[in-house]
C-alpha cells in the first residue's frame, strides 16, 4: 500500500503530499508562464517561416494549409500569453493544445519521410515533457494519446517493416517522456517548496505567526501599485496601556499577549486579508476591494470586542483593550508609508479619546 501511495503522490502531485502540492502549484504555474510565452513565439516564427517556405518549396507545399494554420494559432497565443494573468487557466489549457500541435508537426514531417524512422516525433516525445509543470498524469494521458494517434496514422502511411521499429521506439520513448516529465516535476516543485518555506520564514513574526512588517510592506505596496487595486481600508491598532501590562505582570505574560492577539487576528481574518504584526504591540489589517465606512466601523467593533474576549491576563477581573486607527484609501496614496501615516495618526486620536476604541483618519 506505502508503494501505491508513493506511485499516486509521484504521478498526481509531483512525489508531494496533496495540500503540499495544491500550496506552490499556483507559483509552479507561475513560474512557467514566461517560459510558455517564448515558447509560443518561437512557435509562431517556425511556423511562419515554414508557412513563407512552403510558398516556393514544393516538397513543403503539400503541408501548407496546416503550417498556416498552426502560424495563425501560435501567432493568437502570443496575444493572449502578453495579455492574461499569469495565474489564469488559460495558459494551462494553450500548452497542452500547444504541445499537440508541435507532435502533429513531428507526424507530418514523418509523413513526408515515411521510409525514415519517426525521429523527429520521438525528439517532441522527449523535448515537451520538460516544458511544463503540472500534474504527470496529465502529461501521461498527453503523451499517450498522441503516441496512440500517431502509430495508427502512420500504420496506413509506412511500410509495416518500419511501422514496426516505430512501434517499439514509440512504446520505449513514450514510457521514457512521462518518466522524464516525473522526474523533471518532482525536481522543480521541490525547489519551490523549499522557496516556500524560506520565504515564509523571512516573511513571518516568530512571536505571533502573523506577517511581519516587510512582509506587510510589500503585499500592501503591490496592492497599492496594482491598477485594479482602487480602494481598501487599513486599520493600525495597538494594546491599551501595554508597557503597564509589561511592569505589572513581567515581559513573558506581555509576550503571551501580543501571541494572543496575533492568533485572535489569524483566526478573524482568513479571506485575503493583509494582516500582521507592524512591531511591538502594533498590528496592521488592510482590508482589499471595499472603502465601506460603515464596514470599517463593524470590522473594527469585531476587533475591540475580539480583543476584551480573546486575550487574557492572569487576573481574570482585567481585560485587555485596544485602540484602532482607520484610514480609507481610494487611490489617492502611492505607498504604504502614506496609509500608515494616517492610520497611526488615527490610532491615536483613539487613544487620546477615552470615549472611543476607534477613529477614522480626519475625524
Amino acid at each position: 500500500m506505502r508503494g501505491l501511495k508513493t506511485l499516486r503522490n509521484y504521478f498526481l502531485y509531483c512525489g508531494l503530499e496533496r495540500d503540499e502540492y495544491n500550496a506552490i502549484k499556483k507559483d509552479a504555474y507561475v513560474s512557467n508562464f514566461v517560459i510558455w510565452r517564448v515558447l509560443h513565439i518561437f512557435m509562431a516564427v517556425i511556423f511562419g517561416m515554414l508557412f513563407i517556405t512552403s510558398l516556393f518549396n514544393n516538397p513543403l507545399k503539400v503541408n501548407r494549409l496546416f503550417y498556416g494554420i498552426f502560424f495563425v494559432y501560435s501567432a493568437e497565443s502570443v496575444f493572449l500569453f502578453f495579455i492574461l494573468k499569469r495565474d489564469s487557466i488559460i495558459p494551462q489549457f494553450l500548452i497542452y493544445l500547444s504541445m499537440t500541435m508541435l507532435f502533429l508537426l513531428g507526424c507530418l514531417v514523418t509523413k513526408n519521410n515515411p521510409e525514415d524512422p519517426a525521429t523527429s516525433f520521438i525528439a517532441f516525445l522527449l523535448i515537451t515533457p520538460m516544458l511544463m509543470i503540472d500534474k504527470p498524469f496529465f502529461m501521461a494521458i498527453e503523451l499517450s494519446g498522441v503516441s496512440a494517434i500517431f502509430l495508427i496514422w502512420m500504420y496506413y502511411v509506412k511500410s509495416f517493416e518500419v511501422w514496426q521499429v516505430d512501434l517499439i521506439n514509440i512504446i520505449i520513448y513514450t514510457i521514457v517522456g512521462i518518466f522524464l516529465n516525473i522526474i523533471a516535476n518532482s525536481i522543480r516543485i521541490k525547489e519551490f517548496v523549499l522557496t516556500r518555506e524560506i520565504n515564509i520564514q523571512k516573511d513571518t513574526d516568530d512571536l505571533t505567526g502573523l506577517k511581519n512588517k516587510g512582509a506587510l510592506t510589500r503585499e500592501i505596496n503591490e496592492y497599492l501599485g496594482d491598477v485594479l487595486g482602487g480602494k481598501g481600508l487599513m486599520f493600525m491598532l495597538d494594546i491599551d496601556r501595554f508597557k503597564s501590562i509589561n511592569d505589572t505582570y513581567g515581559h513573558d505574560i506581555g509576550d503571551k499577549v501580543i501571541q494572543q492577539l496575533g492568533y485572535y487576528l489569524a483566526k478573524e481574518f482568513v479571506n485575503g486579508e493583509i494582516v500582521g504584526r507592524f512591531g511591538g504591540d502594533e498590528f496592521i489589517l488592510f482590508i482589499k476591494n471595499t472603502d465601506s465606512y460603515d464596514a470599517a466601523c463593524n470590522i473594527a467593533e469585531t476587533i475591540v470586542k475580539g480583543a476584551v474576549e480573546n486575550v487574557l491576563l492572569p487576573m481574570p477581573d482585567k481585560k485587555v483593550s485596544v485602540s484602532v486607527g482607520i484610514a480609507i484609501y481610494n487611490g489617492n496614496e502611492k505607498n504604504y508609508s502614506e496609509l500608515l501615516k494616517k492610520s497611526d495618526i488615527a490610532m491615536y486620536n483613539a487613544k487620546s479619546n477615552p470615549n472611543k476604541s476607534y477613529c477614522f483618519f480626519g475625524e
